[in-house]
């Protein structure tokens, strides 16, 4: 039917407008929130109440945050983490409520993260992160390895030496027995086996002192890093907010590359919306979503680099497991190396014959008469490891610290896509605590945008195009500068 087609799209239509007009107001109370966050001077007392609450809320989340890093990811004790955050606290809740440019910075810290400098300092905490958890780790199951030598050396060295005892012991038993037939077994231990048994100790408890302590100096080096990381972190998102904001009220030309809602508006009142048709190159649509083809290549490029910092991540890792089940199959191994029991049995009988070639004469044998006989049996065990020797255990991976630092990556790897994204977001955000600066930056912009429109029309008039002039509203200051 042909009333159909038009029925569909009414509805449609319909729909998102009812859509729309519902999300607007959920959305009302989050941008009336913002809007007393964001004033200097509350203008009712609802807002004052809600500007407190809001200061006070973001307070708390920041002394929560402050205690959660000192206590549990750099290892402070935990009396002194709670002294800090508080103070830490009270510190930010009067700064954000008597301070407005304290808040405006708290808020542009926020899309400072999307930034280059935000992509680097979240890299840098990704990588003390895993540092922390995967070095001391490996050289742990090492030292683990290591200590399983140590265990057979000592355990080899033990049963060589008591052989050598037990050997000797029976020697010595056959010693009056071989004398009274006039030939002598004897075995002969030398003086130097306890010596060189204290030595082999010595050097393999010197190689496991040694990977002991390089784990504590990789461990202790790697949270210190974590500790600097963190602070640098913090300054840096503070930092780079600040120096944002110095350069929004200081210099009209920084950042102002948008073409936002109150140039729109002053564009139409001065009648001059030619002069963005068509747009420039660099003027940017604040609230369009789509990016342009130099900032998608920007982003390609970027995010094949953090893809090999990702592999890198990835190896170490693996490096990590492959330590682990190394150092818990060596373990494994020499846990189960069995003991040998060894038994000596030592029989030796003496007899002699008198005038035993005449016997030999008529083929017969020659009686013997027993003189001695002796009959001893030795036993001791003979094992590959010690038992003074405890075996370490091997350390199984941290998952938690890598997936932490992977998520680091990934979101340093999402702000490449974002980054265009949190460069508008901070100018918005900059514009709406600081209006009459935003006024200035609009009417520095719509001089500009005339600026270029004036030459472009000098250069179609030298081409003998017509030109167009200037228009009345605009001031001649800006006309002209």
């Amino acid at each position: 039917m042909p009333g159909h087609p038009g029925a569909a799209e009414h509805l449609v239509k319909t729909r998102w407008r009812s859509w729309h007009l519902g999300l607007w107001k959920a959305l009302a109370p989050l941008q009336a929130a913002w809007d007393a966050f964001s004033q200097p001077v509350p203008a009712s007392c609802g807002q004052l109440l809600t500007q407190l609450f809001l200061c006070a809320s973001l307070a708390a989340a920041a002394a929560g945050l402050v205690y959660h890093w000192l206590a549990f990811l750099l290892l402070y004790p935990p009396g002194p983490s709670a002294m800090v955050a508080t103070v830490c606290g009270l510190l930010v809740f009067l700064s954000l409520g008597l301070v407005p440019p304290v808040r405006c910075l708290l808020a542009l810290s926020v899309p400072t993260l999307g930034t280059e400098q935000g992509r680097r300092l979240l890299l840098s905490y990704s990588t003390a992160t895993l540092a922390v958890a995967v070095v001391p780790n490996i050289l742990a199951n090492v030292g683990a390895a290591g200590q399983v030598l140590r265990c057979v050396t000592e355990g080899s060295l033990e049963s060589l030496l008591n052989t050598t005892h037990q050997l000797h012991a029976a020697s010595r038993t056959l010693g009056p027995a071989g004398q009274a037939g006039s030939r002598g077994l004897t075995f002969e231990a030398q003086d130097n086996g306890s010596a060189f048994y204290l030595h082999m100790l010595r050097v393999t408890q010197q190689v496991l002192e040694d990977f002991s302590g390089l784990e504590s100096l990789a461990r202790a080096a790697a949270l210190g890093t974590q500790r600097v990381v963190t602070v640098l972190f913090m300054l840096g998102l503070l930092v780079e907010s600040a120096y944002y904001l110095h350069c929004y009220l200081t210099d009209l030309r920084f950042d102002n590359i948008y073409a936002t809602q109150q140039l729109t508006q002053r564009l139409a009142q001065a009648q001059a919306t030619h002069l963005v048709t068509p747009p420039p190159t660099w003027l940017l649509q604040a609230a369009r979503l789509r990016l342009s083809q130099e900032e998608l290549l920007s982003c390609l490029l970027r995010l094949g680099l953090l893809a090999l910092l990702l592999v890198a991540t990835a190896v170490a890792v693996a490096t990590d497991h492959v330590a682990f089940l190394l150092a818990q199959a060596t373990v494994d191994w020499a846990q189960k190396l069995p003991t040998v029991p060894i038994t000596l049995t030592v029989k030796y009988d003496v007899a002699y014959t008198v005038l035993g070639f005449i016997p030999f004469l008529f083929n017969q044998p020659s009686p013997e008469s027993p003189f001695l006989s002796v009959h001893s049996s030795y036993q001791w065990e003979l094992g590959l490891t010690s038992a003074r020797c405890p075996l370490l255990p091997a350390r199984c991976p941290r998952a938690a610290a890598p997936l932490a630092a992977g998520a680091l990556q990934l979101l340093a790897c999402s702000t490449v896509l974002l980054e265009a994204y949190a460069r508008r977001l901070r100018h918005a955000i900059a514009a709406s605590f600081f209006t009459a600066q935003e006024a200035r930056r609009v009417l520095h912009l719509h001089a500009r945008l005339q600026r270029r429109h004036d030459r472009h029309q000098g250069q179609q008039l030298s081409l003998g195009a017509p030109s167009c002039a200037p228009h009345p509203d605009l001031p001649a200051s800006l006309r002209h500068g």
